[in-house]
């Protein structure tokens, strides 16, 4: 059975249907764990990865509010990696060679070539006992935000496509982390799903298609067979209809 629920979504009120088994029996007893598992440090990071298009930001937030409903109400921050793309200016103005050629940055905008990743394992340091403020990425001014999201809860749900690609810089990541979950879906329901997301943005279909083929479709098979999914606690898959089930890869 699923209920409609508004929650806060990368800046945005949306309404999402969660299911209440998958949050009774699955995210809450997920967040509870992490948050007893033994620590040296204040607070436990919780990473959340998996492909773009999966639904991360969503689930991140419905993660959160189902913290806040607990008998005994867990606090839950929610940051992403997207605060820690290149500044645009940058990514216009730098170039990367590509099997089309030599193309800006911003071309392949959301590649782990697009982000700040130093920036990113210097923020989870210095987080791990102090409330250190992370940047956000607006999505109405497509560029990065600095100091815009304070930490203070002892719980952090950190989302993005690359927390455990094994490349260098990335694969330190996962050491910070307590817990991992992953949310992937089939490959068609994901292009689907970023080729609207584009559009909505103000791209046409076909340019949308196009940054799909250019940057996401490569980006999505990136994730797949670069990330090192051993370090994953949980399984969430994405259905065609859009309800997720716990599973496997």
């Amino acid at each position: 059975m699923s209920s409609a629920t508004r929650l806060l979504v990368n800046g945005f009120e949306v309404e999402v249907e969660a299911d209440r088994h998958l949050v009774g029996s699955t995210l809450v007893p997920a967040l509870t764990e992490a948050a007893a598992r033994p620590r040296v440090q204040r607070r436990a990071f919780v990473f959340l990865v998996g492909p773009p298009g999966a639904g991360k930001s969503t689930l991140a937030a419905l993660l959160a509010d189902a913290g806040r409903q607990l008998p005994e109400p867990l606090a839950v921050d929610v940051v992403g990696i997207d605060g820690f793309h290149l500044p645009h200016h940058h990514l216009v103005s730098h170039h990367v060679t590509t099997p089309q050629g030599t193309v800006p940055l911003s071309a392949i905008k959301g590649a782990p070539e697009t982000f700040d990743v130093d920036g990113l394992a210097r923020h989870l340091e210095a987080s791990a006992n102090d409330d250190v403020a992370w940047p956000t990425y607006d999505r109405r001014v497509h560029d990065v935000v600095p100091g815009t999201t304070p930490l203070s809860a002892d719980l952090v749900i950190v989302e993005g496509n690359w927390l455990l690609l094994d490349e260098p810089g990335w694969r330190d990541l996962a050491a910070h982390a307590q817990y991992v979950v992953l949310l992937t879906a089939d490959p068609q329901l994901l292009r689907g799903r970023l080729v609207e997301r584009k559009v909505r943005g103000g791209l046409t279909p076909v340019e949308a298609e196009a940054f799909y083929e250019r940057s996401d479709r490569l980006n999505v098979e990136r994730v797949m067979a670069s990330s090192d999914f051993s370090k994953v606690d949980l399984t969430l898959v994405v259905q065609a209809d859009g309800t997720i089930q716990q599973g496997e890869l």
